[in-house]
């Protein structure tokens, strides 16, 4: 199976910045979409960016702008993992931010889906 590692989360205030980081590992032979989605307490789960294989990148309007997605995979997928810099916080940016990565796994090359265990992004003064 594959296992998502989230760090990067904590306090800030606001104006100030984070990153945040999500590492995959496992028998992984492709990863395709990977993305980062935040949920608020009382409030929907929201996907804020994500990054296919090709590169292609796609943000929440309340974010463009402040957000950058990235990634870093290798052919022999020793690291597979998503970034999120995240500058110009706001309060309303407060929640918990879980990554999400798509993919094949094992030697069938079936479809994954795997979430990371969520990291606190705080912005206050």
């Amino acid at each position: 199976q594959v296992q998502l590692v989230e760090s990067g989360g904590g306090l800030v205030q606001p104006g100030g910045s984070l990153r945040l980081s999500c590492a995959a590992s496992g028998n992984i032979v492709r990863v395709n979409n990977m993305g980062w989605f935040r949920q608020a307490p009382g409030i929907q789960r929201e996907l804020v960016a994500y990054i296919t294989s090709d590169g292609y990148t796609n943000y929440a309007d309340s974010v463009k702008g402040r957000f950058t997605i990235s990634r870093d995979t290798s052919r022999d997928n020793a690291k597979n993992t998503v970034y999120l810099q995240m500058n110009s916080l706001k309060p309303e940016d407060t929640a918990v931010y879980l990554c999400n990565v798509r993919g094949q796994y094992g030697i069938l090359q079936r479809d994954f889906e795997s979430w990371g265990q969520g990291t606190q992004v705080t912005v206050s003064s």
